[in-house]
């Protein structure tokens, strides 16, 4: 008994060292028994190592770390998801994929222009995360402490485009002569996509000839698309993934000029503050937004036409901005009164 404790204690000893050293308390055993006996521990340690790496792989612990999301089949609850509009058909695929890792936890969407989603929360409506098309309904919900401020990232980055119906004929060639249209589809002031063509009109000192024009104003992306692909409208204006889902349908005749779009279009995401939420509620809210922030996600978002952004960029961007607007309201200012 004393000896097979002994040479326990020494193996293990001995592992942590790199080698195994013989029991020199038998010198007098014969050369064979000494090379059976390194033998039987040669392969003692290369079993023990061998269950060591492997359980070092599976794990993920100390050879190889795991970037996959796991899931849980035990997480329940539910989760109120308000998204814009242009997000409909990306995120409808991503909580397929969530469900598939965790089939308890249900996703209920409500898609709209962030305005009007802004607007729902604001009231009082129950959500538990928001997915925006712009910043400023966003930065208007994080200043009323709606959000959890900690969570909100801007994650995706998306494209301004003109469009016209499938083989539709227009004299629209670009933004700068989109006067030269009978009508247009234009989402409202409050929608974002609407904010952003209205900045590239002013960029590009065409906004009173637009405001001329006849106008189909809609109350979100999705309805502008629909007005374009059914003719209803000559051309009309939405992000590139938008034209993207229905390539059958439109055209792009155009993406908005660089010097037009100071502004850059970014998707934040967050979670809001949701009183009616249970403790399992808010728990399914944090793992669907780990997941929608996962790569996977991401491969989804870049399949549908959005691109990953970077916060960091998104900061300098935003810097740069406010500084191009304070120079601007700074020579205004001079101009007002010197007249």
């Amino acid at each position: 008994m004393y000896e097979k404790t002994a040479m326990a204690l020494r193996l293990t000893r001995n592992i942590h060292l790199g080698k195994i050293k013989r029991n020199h308390s038998k010198l007098n055993e014969t050369e064979r028994n000494k090379k059976g006996e390194k033998q039987k521990d040669e392969e003692i340690l290369a079993a023990l190592t061998a269950g060591i790496l492997t359980t070092g792989l599976l794990t993920g612990n100390v050879f190889a770390a795991d970037t996959e999301v796991k899931g849980d089949e035990n997480l329940k609850g539910e989760v109120y998801a308000f998204i814009a509009a242009s997000l409909s058909n990306s995120m409808e695929e991503i909580q397929k994929d969530f469900n598939e890792l965790y089939p308890n936890v249900t996703i209920y969407y409500s898609a709209d222009s962030s305005g009007t989603l802004q607007t729902q929360i604001e009231e009082g409506a129950r959500c538990d995360l928001f997915f925006s098309a712009a910043d400023k309904q966003m930065d208007a919900l994080t200043e009323e402490k709606l959000t959890k401020e900690d969570t909100v990232v801007d994650l995706l980055e998306n494209k301004v485009v003109l469009i016209k119906p499938k083989d539709g004929e227009t004299k629209v060639t670009g933004f700068e002569n989109i006067t030269d249209a009978e009508n247009m589809a234009l989402a409202g002031e409050d929608v974002p996509v609407g904010q952003y063509s209205r900045e590239i009109f002013n960029n590009l000192g065409i906004m009173d000839d637009v405001n001329k024009m006849e106008i189909n104003e809609c109350k979100n992306v999705t309805d502008v698309l629909a007005a374009v692909s059914e003719g209803s409208n000559e051309v009309g204006v939405v992000y590139a993934t938008d034209a993207a889902s229905v390539a059958d349908k439109v055209e792009i005749i155009a993406e908005a000029p660089a010097e037009s779009l100071q502004t850059p279009v970014l998707y934040p995401v967050g979670l809001i503050e949701d009183k009616e939420a249970s403790e399992d509620d808010t728990k399914a809210a944090e793992a669907f937004l780990d997941y929608v922030e996962s790569d996977a996600a991401i491969k989804v978002f870049e399949d549908y036409g959005f691109t990953a952004y970077k916060a960091e960029d998104s900061k300098e961007d935003a810097e740069d901005s406010a500084d191009s607007t304070e120079a601007e309201d700074s020579t205004d200012s001079t101009g007002s009164t010197s007249k």
